[in-house]
């Protein structure tokens, strides 16, 4: 009546155990522990069976823990005493010397060899399938009954329940995890203007996703786009598809085989991967347009400003007025040049000044001394434009009006860009006051919001400073 008792209560510990959590692992580990209390075992082990590999893989131990830095132990139905029960969907009971039985299957973690007796039953769901074996173990030769068999055979149906729900539970959190993660790049998809984000935000999701070492997106060219983490033993290559062209590859590395479910995850992050990579290039492409429309809207209107400026002057030579209209064309030119090449914001005014003092000495300072003292500075696009043109009138003025040597220099001062051209000349003349110069003064004083000096004590020097 005792062992009855017992018995009983132990099934009813495991019913209560099976139910008291989804966690597949925290049962198991419940399970074998009531389960060897309350058959006096000295050890328990439950296997579980991974259809896919087609193998029973131990999953909890009582008595016996295994060691970790190796392998976990795994057997084919059919193989070992555990295995057989299983193979043969029927307990299989040794009362000593389990060890010494031909169907015995040695693992060098798991010391199974120092015990006597062995009962293994197979862990069957309701329509037979196989889902795994236990078997309970004692140090001392025991032969067990029928009460106790049958009891282990109605535990192990308990145990195939809640493996069932475990694996329902199971799907359903890595259906939510899949979900959360592809929310996750959709989000940063929409969200981001940059190309560059979404990329890092696709690596970054991939590997938190699948628990992976690295990641990265190789493009068509071969140019890795954005590489995190590092590589694993084992990799997985997936095409980034649209309309039918690979565009570029998803890479995930990983130390652990990927799983089916996991590759197919990927796949899905390969294609937002894709569609992310096309949303950047056309948002790109449409920035970029904006930009050049902008620039070549507000340059062009420029160039009708300056030659209506020009046609109301009262010059007699048209040649010369045609010609100094060119020059600060090309001004404006340079600027979007430099613009272009740099793909920022602002421009740097060194490289821009060095290309215009070369055109213009080219065309109108051969045999002159020109030197150059050029800070670094930068300049908005639109505000390098206005200095590009009082550049070029002011040193134009300087080549053609001016002695043998011209100086220009470039530097900031408190808070200030000072921009210096000096020439050893006869000083300010008439052309002091033509088109050129009412054009340097309005662009100083409504562009760069500075002001604009002259002296002509031994040559003329022109000095136009102006807020950094």
């Amino acid at each position: 009546m005792e062992t009855r008792d017992r018995h009983l209560r132990l099934l009813t510990e495991t019913i209560e155990a099976v139910n008291s959590t989804l966690d597949l692992e925290e049962v198991l580990t419940l399970v074998a522990a009531k389960v060897a209390a309350a058959l006096e075992a000295d050890a328990c082990f439950v296997y579980l069976f991974d259809e896919r590999a087609g193998e029973l893989v131990l999953r909890a131990t009582f008595g016996t823990l295994i060691d970790e830095m190796t392998r976990r132990p795994r057997m084919r139905p059919g193989e070992g005493i555990t295995g057989s029960a299983a193979a043969a969907r029927a307990p299989v009971m040794l009362d000593s010397q389990a060890h010494l039985d031909p169907r015995f299957k040695h693992f060098p973690n798991l010391p199974e060899d120092e015990y006597e007796s062995i009962l293994a039953v197979p862990i069957l769901t309701r329509d037979g399938t196989l889902e795994g074996a236990l078997n309970v173990r004692t140090r001392e030769p025991r032969a067990f009954s029928d009460d106790e068999i049958d009891l282990l055979l109605v535990i192990a149906a308990q145990v195939a329940q809640s493996i069932e729900h475990a694996k329902l539970y199971a799907e359903a959190q890595r259906r939510v995890h899949e979900l959360e993660a592809l929310a996750r790049i959709s989000e940063a998809v929409s969200e981001s203007l940059y190309l560059e984000e979404s990329l890092e935000a696709i690596v970054k999701t991939t590997m938190e996703a699948v628990g992976a070492t690295g990641a990265a997106l190789v493009l068509e060219d071969g140019n890795i786009a954005w590489p995190e983490g590092h590589a694993g033993a084992y990799a997985v290559r997936l095409p980034l598809r649209w309309k039918r062209r690979q565009i570029g590859e998803l890479v995930c590395d990983r130390d652990t085989p990927f799983t089916d479910e996991e590759r197919a995850l990927l796949a899905s992050i390969a294609h937002h991967a894709a569609v992310a990579l096309e949303h950047g290039r056309a948002v790109m492409r449409g920035v970029l347009a904006q930009e050049i429309h902008h620039r070549v809207k507000n340059n062009l209107q420029t160039v009708a400003s300056l030659l209506r400026l020009q046609a109301r002057s009262a010059a007699a030579d048209p040649r010369k007025a045609l010609e100094d209209s060119v020059n600060r064309i090309l001004a404006i030119a340079a600027v979007h040049e430099v613009l272009t090449e740099q793909r920022e914001e602002e421009v740097e005014l060194r490289e821009l000044l060095e290309r215009l003092r070369a055109m213009l000495v080219q065309g109108l300072g051969a045999g002159k001394d020109v030197r150059a003292e050029l800070e670094a500075v930068s300049l908005a696009g639109q505000r390098a434009t206005a200095l590009a043109l009082v550049f070029s009138e002011l040193f134009q003025n300087a080549l053609e009006h001016g002695g043998d040597a011209v100086r220009i220099a470039l530097q900031r001062r408190d808070g200030e860009v000072v921009l210096t051209i000096a020439d050893d000349g006869r000083g300010i003349d008439g052309a002091a006051s033509g088109t050129g110069l009412s054009i340097v003064q309005a662009l100083v004083r409504d562009e760069l919001q500075g002001r604009l000096e002259l002296t002509g004590d031994r040559g003329t020097r022109a000095e136009v400073v102006f807020p950094a």
